[in-house]
């Protein structure tokens, strides 16, 4: 038996409501991609995505082996870690007094979480020379998010396509939450130009795949992202 499973997970949604998938992948001794699986989700938001991809790698790691899962997402994070125990004692709703989202499958994965070991690490996506597993099950997500298939190491499927050179940028400190563009720059009314900036903050445009602090991004219907998605 091992004595600690090292993993990632990640979802992707390509729209945000939009076509969907999760992807969850083992390391093996090295730290190498090993074990992995991707699914389909059909229509979701990126948060229901997240969610799905943590629970499945929980359903199947042995739960009496340490894990530790290393996450992109700091709301999936943050809500199995932070803010659920809040989330319990106020009956299941949140800071505002609504009820939580997606809470189906959160008490699904605290259900997952009781009585094991598990060490939860943040990761930044798409950076250059990143974290392996996190940037494999971005991929592995984006991919069934596209394909709407499933795929995985039983099935024998290919690894998943590199992702884009152009999002993969150096990394420039944490991520963090809040506005990810410069303050005071829109999108121009009429039909005027589009006007394009620098990220100020990392952040995930609508096709699911996410950008860097200092990459080009621009307003669309969603909120800020790729120039070409918009």
């Amino acid at each position: 038996m091992a004595d600690r499973i090292t993993a990632a997970c990640d979802g992707a949604s390509k729209g945000n409501p939009g076509p969907a998938g999760w992807a969850w992948v083992m390391a093996d001794g090295s730290g190498e991609p090993e074990r992995w699986e991707a699914g389909p989700l059909g229509t979701a938001t990126n948060n229901v995505a997240e969610l799905t991809a943590l629970e499945r790698l929980l359903t199947v790691a042995d739960p009496a082996v340490p894990l530790e899962i290393r996450m992109d997402s700091q709301y999936a994070m943050k809500a199995v870690t932070t803010w659920l125990p809040g989330w319990k004692r106020n009956g299941w709703k949140n800071s505002a007094g609504k009820p939580v989202a997606n809470q189906e499958l959160v008490v699904r994965i605290d259900a997952l979480l009781t009585g094991r070991t598990v060490d939860f690490r943040y990761v930044p996506a798409h950076q250059v020379d990143g974290d392996r597993l996190n940037d494999f099950a971005d991929r592995a997500a984006s991919q069934a998010a596209v394909t709407q298939q499933p795929a995985g190491s039983a099935e024998g499927s290919p690894a998943p396509p590199p992702a884009p050179a152009s999002s993969r940028k150096p990394a420039k400190g944490g991520a963090r939450s809040g506005p990810r563009a410069t303050k005071g720059a829109a999108e121009p009314a009429g039909g005027g130009s589009v006007r394009t900036l620098k990220a100020k903050y990392p952040g995930r445009c609508r096709c699911g795949r996410p950008y860097a602090a200092g990459e080009p991004i621009t307003k669309n219907q969603d909120g800020w992202g790729h120039p070409d998605c918009r």
